[in-house]
C-alpha cells in the first residue's frame, strides 16, 4: 500500500486554535502506522473566535455565509502551510468547527464549506464525516475511536480532554466511546471573564478552595446520568452548563478548582462503571493534558488500578488531527471509519464527502 500523505485540519469546541497537521499514514502489513511530519497550530483572533462560538445564533443565510467564508480561509491557511513548509500533499481532511449538533433531532453541521477549501487550497478535501452516521440513527460523534481502535489499542482506555472530554475503550471485541461531558469549555469559560483564554497548568484553580454547593449543582447535571451511545456540544454547555457557574459569586479560584474536580470526578466515574480486572493504562490527549492540576486530581480520583500515560507535547495537541487525516484514508480505501458500537447508529460507514478543487 502506498503511503498517504495528508494534512488533517481540526477545530474543536474549546475554539483556541486551528490546528493542522501533516501525516504519513500507511498500511505496510497487517497494522496501520503513522507519522506526524509537521504541524502547525493557528489562534484565533478574538473576532473569528467570537463569531464561531456566537454562530448557534446565526439566521441561516448568515450560517451559509459563515460556511464558505470559513471554508476559504481554512482553504488559505492549508495552502500556506503546504507552500511555506513545502509539503507534499496528497489531500486535505478537514473535520470544520462544529456549530450544530442535535443528533436526536438528525441535527449536525460543522461549518468550513469543502468546496470552497478545496478551490482555494487547490488540493483534493475530504469533509463532512458526521452527517452520513447521523442519517443512520447515531450520535455523529465521537468519530476519533477509529483511530484509537486501530492507532492506539494498546491503551486500554483513551481519553480525549478538549472542549468536551470523551472517553474510548475496547468491550467485549467492540469500540466503545462516549462524550462523558465537559472539560476545557467550562474552565476557559470562567477564565474568559478575567481577559485570561486559558488557566495554564490550572495554576489559579491550584490556588482555589472547593465551593460544594456549586460541585453537587453540576454533579446533578441530567446528561451524566444517561446512557451511551450519547454526545453533547455547546448547545448543551451554554443551556445548562453555564448558568449555574454563572450564578455562584465565587472568586475564580474557587470557581476553577471546583470545576476541575467536577471533571475529574465524572471521568473516574465513567472509568469505574467499566468492568474491568488488573492495572490499567488511561492515555490522555487534547489540551486539558497541559492541566497538571486536572491531572493531578483525576489521578488522585482513579486511584492506583489506573495509570495515566500522558504522550509527547506534539500527540497531545495534535491526536484529533491525526485522526482525522486517518479518517479520511479511510475514506479513500473505502473502509469503515465511523463505528456503530460507538454512535448507536444502525451500521458501521465510510463517512466523509469529497471535492476536487476546480
Amino acid at each position: 500500500m502506498k503511503t498517504y500523505k495528508v494534512i488533517g485540519i481540526m477545530s474543536g469546541t474549546s475554539l483556541d486554535a486551528l490546528d493542522l497537521a501533516y501525516c504519513h499514514i500507511r498500511k505496510p502489513l497487517t497494522r496501520w502506522e503513522f507519522e506526524i511530519v509537521k504541524t502547525r497550530s493557528i489562534p484565533y483572533d478574538k473576532k473569528r473566535q467570537t463569531r464561531l462560538k456566537e454562530a448557534i445564533n446565526l439566521s441561516a443565510e448568515q450560517l451559509l455565509s459563515l460556511h464558505n467564508e470559513y471554508g476559504i480561509w481554512l482553504g488559505e491557511q492549508a495552502k500556506r502551510f503546504a507552500e511555506e513548509e513545502n509539503l507534499e500533499v496528497d489531500f486535505l481532511s478537514s473535520h470544520g468547527h462544529t456549530v450544530h449538533h442535535q443528533p436526536e433531532k438528525g441535527l449536525t453541521f460543522q461549518v468550513g464549506s469543502g468546496q470552497h477549501l478545496a478551490n482555494v487550497s487547490g488540493m483534493k478535501t475530504i469533509c463532512d464525516f458526521r452527517t452520513n452516521d447521523v442519517a443512520l440513527g447515531g450520535q455523529g460523534a465521537p468519530l476519533v475511536p477509529i483511530g484509537d481502535h486501530f492507532l492506539f489499542g494498546s491503551y486500554d482506555f483513551c481519553l480525549n480532554l478538549g472542549g468536551i472530554c470523551n472517553i474510548s475503550f475496547a468491550q467485549d471485541e467492540e469500540r466503545i466511546a462516549y462524550d462523558i461531558g465537559v472539560a476545557n469549555m467550562l474552565l476557559n469559560h470562567i477564565t474568559a471573564k478575567e481577559g485570561l483564554a486559558y488557566d495554564k497548568g490550572g495554576m489559579l484553580a491550584r490556588k482555589g478552595k472547593l465551593i460544594p454547593s456549586l460541585l453537587e449543582s453540576l454533579n446533578s447535571l441530567r446528561y451524566y446520568a444517561q446512557p451511551f451511545p450519547k454526545s453533547t456540544g455547546y448547545e448543551w454547555f451554554s443551556k445548562e452548563v453555564a448558568p449555574i457557574v454563572d450564578g455562584v459569586k465565587e472568586p475564580m479560584e474557587s470557581l476553577l478548582y471546583t470545576c476541575v474536580h467536577h471533571i475529574a470526578e465524572q471521568i473516574a466515574g465513567a472509568i469505574d462503571k467499566i468492568p474491568t480486572g488488573g492495572d490499567k493504562s488511561l492515555l490522555i490527549t487534547g489540551g486539558g493534558g497541559f492541566n497538571s492540576f486536572l491531572i493531578e486530581a483525576l489521578q488522585e480520583k482513579l486511584g492506583k488500578d489506573v495509570t495515566i500515560q500522558i504522550p509527547s507535547d506534539q500527540l497531545i495537541e495534535f491526536k484529533e488531527a491525526l485522526v482525522f487525516a486517518f479518517m479520511g484514508v479511510l475514506r479513500l480505501e473505502q473502509e469503515i471509519n465511523v463505528l456503530h458500537s460507538v454512535t448507536g447508529a444502525s451500521r458501521d460507514s465510510s463517512s466523509g464527502i469529497l471535492y476536487l478543487p476546480a
